[in-house]
């Protein structure tokens, strides 16, 4: 894919990875994955983006560590965890080889997709008054 321009930003490709896993997995996947690559965009690292849980639905089949079930099962506390790689081969699938290893499922839920992703060009925008410097977000340094 080529890069797309604008006056204010870059859009490149990316690999977007995106892995199902209960809560209690993420902070140990993630830390797996920043072992490989840091999760840069621009001046911030370790970023990923963890949506809310939800429930899982999945019945175990003949050979699954649970053994075979008729009826499937529902299980709470599961959420998506998604962070974007370098479209490149060869780290996707060191990427995905430690989410395995980081996981508790037999069976882990990973999808990859190439998409364009942006990056800002680094321009001054200081006097933006939509940034988050700019406003009072609770995330603002008080002096």
């Amino acid at each position: 894919m080529k890069p797309l321009e604008t006056k204010s930003l870059r859009l490149i490709a990316q690999a977007l990875v995106t892995v199902q896993a209960p809560i209690e997995d993420m902070n140990r996947i993630l830390a797996s994955v920043t072992a490989i690559t840091p999760l840069v965009l621009g001046k911030y690292d370790k970023n990923a983006f963890e949506a809310a849980p939800g429930i899982e639905h999945y019945r175990p089949l003949e050979g699954a560590a649970a053994g075979a079930e008729s009826d499937a099962r529902k299980r709470p506390g599961v959420a998506c965890i998604s962070f974007q790689i370098d479209d490149d081969p060869t780290l996707i699938a060191e990427v995905a080889g430690a989410i395995f290893q980081a996981h508790s499922y037999q069976e882990p839920v990973i999808t990859v997709q190439t998409i364009y992703a942006s990056r800002s060009r680094g321009l001054d925008d200081s006097a933006n008054p939509h940034r988050w410097w700019n406003t009072t977000g609770d995330w603002n340094k008080t002096a």
